[in-house]
């Protein structure tokens, strides 16, 4: 497979099941980037409308301590994820972690991630969704499909 890899995780099931699916498949001489796009917990509550301003100023903190401790659960997850690669023969100087917040949206930032690192092949875990669901629902995994142009994209059910 490739040498230079960017694993896409959100702290999920389907994210650890990437991450395994890696650390089994790769060779341990990869360069493997692990990435993370955290989002605005303003923009995901529906707090960032110029009407609810009062509000967020108000509850700043609050906000604020949901950022960060989502942060701090990726950190905890990806230094788990890397011990795995480490485990498995990986040196631990071929395993990155980045977390970034979003700028434009999860799965641009992550392709453009991967564009501007030149990386060979985006490694991420489904999300579970079945049926017409899978169609319709504008998830990451399918935004990586359509948007993913010259650089394989492996995703672990």
């Amino acid at each position: 497979m490739a040498s230079k890899v960017l694993l896409a995780v959100d702290n999920s099931k389907f994210s650890l099941k990437a991450v395994k699916y890696a650390v089994k498949t790769l060779k341990s001489d990869s360069m493997v980037t692990m990435l993370t796009v955290l989002p605005d917990p303003m923009a995901a509550c529906g707090l960032d409308g110029p009407s609810l301003i009062p509000i967020f100023k108000k509850n700043a903190k609050t906000f604020c301590v949901i950022g960060d401790a989502k942060k701090a659960a990726m950190e905890g997850f990806m230094e788990e994820a890397k011990k795995l690669f480490v485990a498995a023969g990986f040196s631990p100087k071929n395993i990155a972690i980045r977390i970034r917040k979003k700028k434009t949206g999860i799965s641009r930032d992550v392709l453009r991630e991967a564009k501007r690192g030149k990386y060979d092949t985006i490694v991420m875990g489904r999300r579970g969704l079945t049926g017409i669901k899978q169609f319709v629902a504008g998830s990451i995994t399918n935004k990586m499909f359509h948007f993913a142009k010259d650089i394989t994209l492996v995703v672990v059910e």
